[in-house]
């Protein structure tokens, strides 16, 4: 797996997909079908292990698929590894939590579950803010008394607002950036 992924990022970058953004969408154009799918199975991931920020690949989606089918393939990717997370912390605990979650971070945000009415509204404004650790705390939401159901409907209509925002966030920002040069 490791000399597959090594042979790819030679070919790619002999192809100058990581020096030119132009190069890169036309290459995701030229696949087709797969290269979303990857960027979607990448962001999956990327929220169940944690590698690198959310905002990098949620930046990269937008950039690399445009704002539209950015914002889709983020939006699909995000709420999937979100579900993901609830799932695994629901069945797994506190020792899969501790697994991909330092013990202070879990400590951090352990006490607002003591109250699950207050756990809820404070999860759903949480999903909705922009800078919300949103993987830990559907991990913690995992933990609770939270149905699935209640789970689900606040991932679903709570992360557009915030994909929106960092994807509105990145167009403007790229434009004004474009403007000063």
């Amino acid at each position: 797996m490791l000399g597959v992924s090594i042979g790819l990022c030679a070919y790619w970058y002999h192809l100058g997909v990581f020096h030119d953004l132009n190069s890169m969408q036309g290459f995701l154009s030229g696949i087709g079908i797969v290269g979303p799918l990857v960027f979607i199975a990448i962001h999956i991931i990327q929220v169940v292990i944690p590698i690198i920020p959310g905002g990098i690949s949620t930046a990269a989606g937008v950039l690399l698929f445009g704002p539209w089918a950015g914002f889709a393939y983020n939006y699909i990717g995000i709420c999937i590894g979100s579900i993901i997370n609830f799932w695994l912390a629901r069945h797994y605990g506190v020792n899969f939590i501790h697994y991909v979650v330092s013990e202070n971070t879990f400590e951090k945000y352990q006490h607002y579950t003591k109250d699950q009415t207050k756990f809820d509204w404070f999860f759903a404004l949480a999903i909705i803010a922009p800078v919300a650790p949103d993987d830990v705390l559907c991990l913690m939401a995992g933990m609770t008394h939270m149905s699935f159901k209640k789970f689900f409907w606040i991932i679903i209509l709570g992360k557009p607002i915030t994909i929106a925002a960092y994807s509105w966030a990145l167009v403007t920002g790229a434009h004004w950036l474009t403007q000063l040069l």
